[in-house]
């Protein structure tokens, strides 16, 4: 029996793998997979843009992730980023965070110029 606040995924290279989860974790665990491939996973934090999914981003933890890949998580929670393919820790967050919001301000400032060649009707 599986203690509250655990769970129990079956896996190919250890049988029945019991460990703890994360309260922020929503599930998801497919059983039939290596130890290695386990992963927690919170829910994604969506940029969408009429309709359209630009990227996503939500915590993840793989408790027994190798040193291999540190870019793909590890045993360490990080966010991870789709559209960049990475998982970055709080400090690589809060950077990419400000790219972004200067990425904004450019983006703004193409609108200005486009205005501005479009007569100012726009």
């Amino acid at each position: 029996m599986t203690e509250p606040g655990t769970i129990t995924v079956h896996t190919l290279d250890h049988g029945p793998v019991s460990l703890p989860e994360p309260a922020w974790c929503i599930g998801g665990h497919e059983d039939g997979g290596h130890r290695a491939d386990i992963l927690h996973t919170g829910p994604d934090v969506v940029l969408a843009f009429h309709g359209r999914h630009i990227t996503a981003a939500g915590l993840v933890q793989s408790p027994f992730a190798g040193d291999a890949s540190p870019e793909l998580g590890g045993r360490t929670p990080g966010v991870s980023v789709s559209v960049i393919g990475r998982t970055l820790d709080p400090v690589a967050v809060y950077e990419l965070a400000a790219r972004l919001d200067a990425y904004a301000d450019q983006l703004r400032g193409l609108a200005d110029q486009l205005t501005d060649v479009l007569g100012g009707d726009q």
